[in-house]
């Protein structure tokens, strides 16, 4: 299994810290609103990546936070008038559906920043007391760039250069800095502000920090693989890279992995542009199966071009691959004939070059685009070699070679049980009558339950409306 490691800027071979075992930490995102799908894009990625490696049998620690304390949060809870934690744990709950509905598994452990404060305190101390780090007059904590030999070998940047550029874009206490680079790892609270008690002053941590002591804490002081968005290469993981580095004393992460942007109709997305789109957005027009197999139809490492008629065109490839195991399960419940003969054996056989093929494919850097190929592949094979009148055995391994590679990808190919216009209208009423009731909690339960099973409702004056995704 090869991975594109950013650190070295080459595919290398995966050799893990552990005979056997992944420790893998993803960056997760910061809670203050809904997720858009620049967020999907690295969720779906590298969800992919850790089935691919447990379908592999490797077993994977794999763990993604979630930024629960920011200035966009404290931004929205002011807005809103009510404490950060308010926001923030409404936007985890929400981002957790989203995930469900992306079929992304939950994380081995998905830590918050908030819970984790000790540990940070703990590190930052370290690094002052080896020289890595020091406190400003005002109890801004900073990290000593120039005490890290090795600071920007993931970025590979020219620190030098940018250093000149970055003069003009000081802000106010950046005078207090040694050096233009140095970063926060902790700073003083601002009136309004969520806060912590440290010996330096009261305050909270810097972003990078959080994610050096997360990872040490669930996964050890070494780790096989760090991923995350490209555009957390620097300073993210740069400076992650010189935390746990300098505290610790060992390589951080043997490989790096990134995922390339996300543009709109090959615009970058912004709300600026009216181009911005939250994954519920995009649940109110098409599946969300589609967007995670419109996802995965592009190498992670490439950039991706999203657009209506480009989904459209995700939509119908998918349906290929549905109306492929709906065949075969039609075929299966109408056979008459059950074990295979020597010409099926034959023919089972044959198809066997479809696995290997999407193995292969995986196994050069998740390439997800040719193992999906890989795939139609064999549904086109499919589609060509069984009917009703083959073996009810040949049927059944096709149709678990398809799940088993669909899996993989996250594709869910079976068919849920449908729900009837009757059980929905039930529902409804049961929500309205929780409102009436002011048990909001049930109603928004029931609202989710039937958006899971594709059911959008819509409050109207007419009374609530429903259609099927």
């Amino acid at each position: 299994m090869k991975i594109y490691n950013t650190l070295t800027k080459k595919k290398e071979e995966m050799i893990t810290i552990e005979p056997g075992k992944v420790r893998m930490y993803v960056c997760g995102p910061t809670v203050y609103n809904l997720i858009h799908i620049g967020n999907a894009r690295p969720m779906i990625v590298f969800d992919t990546v850790r089935r691919y490696m447990e379908y592999r049998g490797l077993e994977v620690n794999f763990v993604s936070n979630f930024t629960d304390v920011d200035d966009k949060i404290i931004k929205a809870a002011i807005e809103e008038g009510v404490e950060a934690t308010v926001i923030s744990e409404r936007y985890i709950e929400e981002c957790k559906k989203d995930m469900k509905a992306l079929n992304v598994m939950p994380a081995t452990h998905h830590p918050q920043a908030t819970l984790e404060i000790g540990s940070m305190l703990e590190m930052i101390h370290t690094l002052i007391e080896k020289g890595h780090a020091y406190a400003a007059k005002d109890g801004t904590v900073y990290f000593r760039r120039k005490s890290f030999a090795e600071y920007g070998k993931l970025s590979h940047k020219n620190l030098e250069e940018l250093q000149g550029g970055n003069r003009s874009l000081q802000v106010s206490g950046e005078e207090q800095k040694e050096d233009p680079f140095d970063f926060v790892l902790w700073k003083p609270k601002k009136d309004g502000e969520p806060y912590w008690e440290s010996e330096w002053c009261e305050g909270r941590p810097g972003w990078h920090i959080e994610c050096s002591v997360m990872s040490k804490r669930y996964l050890g002081d070494e780790i096989d693989i760090h991923a995350g968005g490209e555009d957390l290469v620097f300073p993210h993981h740069e400076n992650e890279i010189a935390q746990s580095e300098a505290a610790n004393g060992k390589q951080f992460a043997r490989y790096w992995m990134h995922n390339a942007f996300l543009n709109i109709d090959n615009k970058k997305m912004g709300k600026s542009l009216g181009n911005f789109f939250t994954v519920r957005d995009i649940s109110e027009k098409y599946d969300l199966q589609i967007l995670r197999f419109f996802m995965l139809q592009a190498h992670y490492r490439s950039p991706l071009n999203f657009s209506a008629e480009l989904m459209d065109a995700a939509k119908n490839g998918l349906d290929r691959i549905l109306q492929a195991a709906s065949s075969l399960q039609y075929f299966m419940q109408n056979t008459k004939k059950e074990q295979m003969d020597d010409q099926e054996d034959l023919l089972w056989k044959s198809a066997d070059a479809f696995r290997i093929k999407f193995e292969e494919a995986m196994e050069d850097d998740f390439n997800t685009a040719d193992a999906i190929s890989a795939i139609f592949e064999l549904v086109k094979w499919s589609n060509t070699n069984t009917d009703a009148s083959a073996s009810k055995a040949l049927l059944q391994k096709v149709y678990d070679l398809l799940k088993t590679l669909t899996d993989v990808c996250g594709l869910i190919i079976e068919k849920e049980e449908e729900i009837l216009d009757s059980q929905i209208e039930a529902l409804i009423e049961e929500r309205q009558n929780a409102r009436k009731e002011k048990n909001f909690k049930r109603a928004d339960e029931v609202r989710d339950e039937l958006l899971s099973k594709g059911i959008l409702l819509e409050d109207t004056r007419e009374g609530v409306k429903w259609k099927k995704a």
